[in-house]
């Protein structure tokens, strides 16, 4: 019987992980779909229960719903439960709905991808207190990764995070004086996304040379933060990676199977302008 997965969100028409998923079955001979499904908030609960009804295997859960669908799931990783967020939901052979979160980790496997193991014994400058922040950052501290310094618009929540993380915060305009003393910096926020903002979250011209510079954003494939960081010298990287990698993540899950990253990254990073 074909199986069939999905992805929801509101919005969900700019998803890529359709073309993703289905070129990876097509790749590991499953005869298995995958489509995006439109969800806005006051239709959660309804649509979590149709999809359990109707057969899906397995799906995503993109914004905004990461932490809200936690409430309609049996049981959730206790990572995604210190994250209180699930991006992947597994339905267990009994019917009952397992949530994880493979962001964070996505993220780690994309830098260590691309930059080996040289991200590790740096300073860690963390960009951002949301959902992606956390996610990222506790996939950090499991790793071995710090120390972090988490840094937001809103100190408070900085602080917040720092918290949990058992990292350090400090304002922006400091992060900024002191930025030559960060050998990873990582931005998390939406600053810069499908080129709707010409911000920045903080300025990188004064970062030290070959520090490695992420940005999560991959629409544009460079934002003007990396930009102004590749310029400065920084090592650059996309979140064209993160984005493979977390999918892929949620593709073991499902199938047990390893699917193929690296032509992934080439493949998305094309169809977004690039070489």
């Amino acid at each position: 019987m074909k199986k069939w997965f999905a992805v929801i969100g509101d919005p969900i028409a700019q998803s890529m992980s359709p073309d993703m998923h289905s070129q990876w079955f097509a790749e590991n001979g499953l005869d298995a779909s995958y489509i995006p499904v439109h969800v806005t908030a006051d239709r959660l609960e309804q649509a979590v229960s149709s999809l359990r009804e109707l057969g899906c295997s397995g799906w995503n859960v993109t914004v905004p719903h990461k932490s809200a669908i936690i409430e309609y799931l049996d049981d959730i990783d206790p990572f995604a439960r210190k994250m209180d967020a699930v991006n992947t939901v597994r339905v267990m052979e009994d019917g009952s709905l397992f949530g994880l979160n493979t962001d964070g980790i996505g993220f780690v496997r994309s830098l260590e991808e691309q930059f080996a193991n040289s991200g590790k014994g740096k300073e860690v400058l963390l960009i951002g207190a949301g959902g992606a922040a956390r996610g990222i950052g506790y996939a950090l501290v499991s790793e071995g990764y710090g120390p972090i310094t988490c840094v937001n618009r809103t100190f408070a929540k900085a602080e917040r995070l720092a918290g949990e993380l058992h990292a350090g915060a400090m304002p922006i305009e400091d992060a900024v004086k002191q930025i030559a003393k960060f050998g990873l910096i990582i931005q998390t926020t939406s600053v810069g996304m499908n080129f709707a903002d010409s911000g920045m979250p903080l300025d990188p011209t004064r970062i030290k040379p070959e520090t490695i510079v992420c940005d999560i954003i991959y629409n544009p494939l460079e934002t003007q933060f990396l930009e102004l960081a590749r310029k400065a010298g920084g090592l650059t990287m996309n979140g064209v990676g993160m984005f493979v990698h977390q999918g892929a993540r949620s593709f073991r899950n499902w199938t047990g199977m390893e699917p193929d990253t690296k032509q992934m990254i080439e493949t998305i990073t094309k169809k977004l302008g690039g070489i």
